[in-house]
């Protein structure tokens, strides 16, 4: 209960924020376009949970410290845009920095996600070099042609990522006919050792790209990345709107090698070489009431299966049991290093459900939604309710709650909490 009361006590100092009323003015100098610009936001994101203490996930966490059924975390980030724009010059840099504790120990880390010189001399040609999200694929909640890009967090598919450092140009080019645009985008990516270089094999240059053609209405692209420091990857996305209200989007991608580590059915882990298929399709549809539907099925080729999965728990059990009765830790330590079983969405088959409702009842900047994530193999799945409201100009309230179900021994089952409350209060500048 201690968790839960300074839980609240921080929730009731940051909802003060949301009394304060604010005068509107008009000024045109606002509106001109300056050459230097700051904007960023500070964020405050308190989170309480209630631990399922039978899960495997929390056995793989907690197995030698003792934690309470419920726990609290505080979570702080500063995220900060700069942009200076001169002629055909312009540069953009992104810092963030994240604070956070979770009982007892204070964590920080600061990064700069994006920091990037870019040149225009001409309206048909960009040349840009330095860290930069490129932001491939049409997905709302995955990716899988994102091929230089970090992951999205399927949750808030909106934040913002750290970026890798690269070297790109694009030439547009605008036609009268059904092709209507034609944008090519050519990507030098290094991996160096200061220089991306958890993203493949040091020391090597490579080379992707990207052909996007605006064609019969529908927005397409052909995308590739190859070189001695990466498989090579190949792909395709589409975006069209049926209707003004109705929009269908899909991608595909192709790796032609990848490393997976495996445990077998003894708990014994190894590597595996393997090809594999991802793809993705959706919708987004908006009723005449302002409710929006985002609807996804996402077939992760470099997942794992069902068998693979359920190896994986067993593996933790049996690493437990032994911790129990001799101390021995190394074959948890094992199974905590395998990361890959321990992503948003490890295993092979997802519906992605998002369905949020514009200003119901006329209250105005209230905006509630509701998210769901269905592993299709084990059906069990995750809920996550959410309350968006904007009281004032550039300060937004969230509450969101997720509850995460299924059988035991299930992906949602045997994530480490039953239960979360999370509440973020963002003031932008």
């Amino acid at each position: 209960m201690k968790d839960l009361s300074i839980f609240l006590l921080v929730c009731c100092l940051f909802l003060r924020t949301g009394y304060t009323q604010e005068k509107y003015s008009f000024d045109l100098s606002e509106i001109e376009k300056k050459a230097f610009q700051f904007g960023g936001y500070l964020e405050a994101r308190p989170v309480f949970s209630l631990l399922d203490q039978d899960s495997h996930f929390y056995l793989l966490r907690f197995y030698n410290s003792s934690v309470s059924k419920t726990s609290s975390e505080y979570n702080f980030k500063a995220l900060l845009d700069l942009s200076f724009e001169k002629g055909i010059a312009k540069a953009q840099m992104r810092l963030n920095t994240d604070l956070s504790y979770f009982d007892p120990d204070w964590s920080h880390k600061t990064s700069l996600y994006e920091g990037y010189l870019s040149l225009r001399p001409s309206l048909h040609f960009q040349l840009d070099i330095g860290k930069k999200r490129l932001k491939w694929g049409k997905g709302y909640a995955w990716n899988p042609v994102a091929f230089i890009d970090n992951p999205k967090n399927p949750y808030d598919p909106d934040l913002a990522l750290e970026g890798f450092t690269v070297f790109s140009t694009d030439y547009i080019k605008s036609f009268s006919g059904k092709l209507k645009t034609l944008t090519v985008t050519a990507v030098l990516f290094p991996i160096f050792e200061h220089i991306n270089s958890k993203a493949g094999s040091l020391n090597t240059l490579n080379f992707g790209g990207k052909f996007y053609f605006l064609l019969f209405d529908t927005d397409i692209d052909l995308l590739f990345l190859s070189g001695p420091g990466v498989s090579s990857r190949y792909g395709i996305d589409f975006s069209r709107n049926i209707a003004s209200n109705f929009e269908i989007h899909g991608e595909w991608a192709y790796i032609n090698s990848y490393p997976k580590r495996i445990l077998d059915e003894a708990g014994i882990s190894y590597d595996e070489e393997k090809a594999g298929n991802s793809y993705l399709l959706g919708i987004r549809f908006l009723t005449k009431t302002n409710t929006t539907f985002f609807l996804e099925y996402y077939r992760n080729g470099k997942g794992y299966t069902q068998g693979e999965m359920e190896n994986y728990y067993g593996a933790i059990e049996r690493a437990y049991e032994m911790f129990l009765e001799t101390g021995y830790e190394n074959d948890l330590r094992l199974a905590s290093s395998l990361s890959e079983y321990r992503t948003f969405t490890p295993a092979r088959n997802y519906l992605y459900l998002r369905i949020s409702q514009k200003e119901p009842f006329n209250i105005l900047y209230f905006t509630p939604s509701i998210t769901s994530i269905c592993n299709l193999k084990d059906r069990s799945f995750s809920l996550a309710p959410e309350l968006l409201y904007s009281p004032v100009t550039d300060l937004e309230l969230r509450a969101r709650a997720m509850f995460l179900l299924g059988k035991k021994g299930t992906e949602f089952r045997e994530k480490q909490n039953d239960f979360r409350l999370e509440l973020r209060f963002r003031y932008y500048f």
